[in-house]
């Protein structure tokens, strides 16, 4: 499958929302149950950017988007600032075609060039193959929350992996006035 990667825009929200509503209807790494309109999704894309985050897109030869990945903020208290949460979602056609891995390595490199100096994946319904997708990027498993959620019928594990990235945890971090990092 060719693809290539660029920045999320605007004028992608119609097609991350179709994405991102397949996954909430089928599948179980979103815990919601109602898939958010386009205005909602403007609105968290727009939040996401907004601060700074990574918001990535893959598409086709074609133009049409296979999936979109971003990096967010873990936590809000100002001493997590160092350490983001990554979420890719991907269409179903693009499964198992090297999109999912691709957004991720754009996402890290990114994450890292920004000073972030861990990645966080919290992995709803500790879908295996988004488990696998973090391993081969070198995530390590770190936990799992049980019966987190009720979705389909069913209870689901979260799974909990972190990746270091840049510096990982030494040297302490310098914090930049007007940044991402600043007090």
């Amino acid at each position: 499958m060719t693809f290539h990667l660029r920045d999320a825009g605007p004028a992608d929200i119609a097609s991350i929302t179709a994405i991102y509503r397949e996954a909430v209807l089928t599948g179980t790494a979103s815990y919601e149950i109602t898939p958010p309109d386009e205005t909602e999704m403007g609105k968290r894309y727009g939040a996401i950017v907004d601060k700074g985050y990574p918001y990535l897109v893959a598409a086709d030869l074609a133009g049409t988007l296979l999936g979109y990945a971003y990096a967010s903020a873990f936590r809000t208290r100002p001493a997590y600032r160092w350490i983001v949460e990554d979420s890719i979602y991907l269409a179903p056609s693009a499964r198992g075609q090297g999109v999912g891995k691709a957004l991720l390595a754009a996402l890290l490199e990114r994450s890292s060039a920004l000073g972030f100096r861990q990645m966080v994946a919290v992995i709803g319904g500790a879908e295996a193959a988004s488990v696998a997708l973090h391993r081969s990027a070198g995530f390590s498993d770190i936990g799992a929350i049980k019966s987190a959620g009720y979705k389909h019928g069913r209870w689901l594990d979260t799974m909990l992996m972190q990746k270091a990235l840049g510096d990982g945890a030494d040297p302490d971090p310098t914090i930049y006035p007007g940044t991402l990092f600043s007090e």
